[in-house]
């Protein structure tokens, strides 16, 4: 008669742990397991264990299982039993060879020295050494506060080139472009523009083109040509 045996589930990480368990306890051989004798023992521990229905749901599922696949062994020349079988053996044996590694990796990791000392102290020091006049820790108080705005005045240099940029009109380039197309001077678009030439300059020159293409005076190519009208082009509708 077999040995009874006693289990708590709540040992085991899965059912595949409590297989194994059951098949060292009966010196079974893993490649050639007497699968009704193992399946007769699991499901009579799982039967047995009564534990809570959340620890027992994946070893239930288990038992289910084997049950179906006895069934199919019981049937005289089942394949479908036979295929089962060698699954479920297979399962087995590659859950055993995980479970062998990984044992053999945590006792190397145990045998791996490591030195651990405790973390130094360190001293703080929220002495402030530095000296500021009186006002100015005042103003930034203020500040951090939201009393006032530190605002720095614009110095006159900032000024200066706003106040002293020469005021160049859209229609006194107007006239320019067309004096260049009269005269040749220019025959394309970029020909009217120049590095040398204001920013001002350059703005007011474009603001112009674009007058005289719209009003039809001038008729601009896909590739940047300029042709002057000598009438003006009628609006498509």
């Amino acid at each position: 008669m077999a040995e009874e045996l006693t289990f708590h589930l709540e040992d085991f990480d899965g059912p595949l742990e409590l297989l194994l368990a059951l098949v060292a306890k009966h010196k079974m051989d893993l490649h050639n397991i007497p699968i009704l004798e193992l399946i007769d023992q699991y499901t009579r521990t799982v039967e047995q264990a009564d534990p809570d229905p959340e620890t027992a749901s994946a070893f239930i599922e288990m038992a289910a299982h084997l049950v179906e696949m006895k069934s199919y062994l019981l049937l005289p020349r089942s394949e479908e039993g036979e295929r089962m079988k060698q699954e479920f053996t297979g399962q087995l044996i590659e859950y055993d060879q995980c479970r062998r590694m990984a044992a053999l990796l945590r006792a190397k990791g145990e045998q791996a020295p490591v030195f651990v000392r405790q973390p130094m102290e360190m001293e703080w020091d929220n002495t402030y050494t530095l000296h500021h006049a009186p006002q100015i820790l005042a103003d930034y108080w203020n500040a951090l506060a939201g009393r006032t705005r530190l605002r720095r005045e614009p110095t006159q240099q900032q000024f200066e080139p706003l106040v002293t940029a020469p005021m160049v009109s859209v229609t006194s380039r107007v006239v320019y472009i067309l004096r260049s197309l009269i005269s040749g001077a220019a025959a394309r678009m970029g020909q009217l523009f120049s590095p040398r030439q204001s920013r001002s300059t350059n703005v007011a020159t474009f603001l112009a083109l674009l007058e005289l293409v719209r009003g039809g005076r001038v008729t601009l190519g896909e590739n940047g040509e300029l042709t002057m009208q000598r009438t003006r082009i009628k609006e498509k509708k």
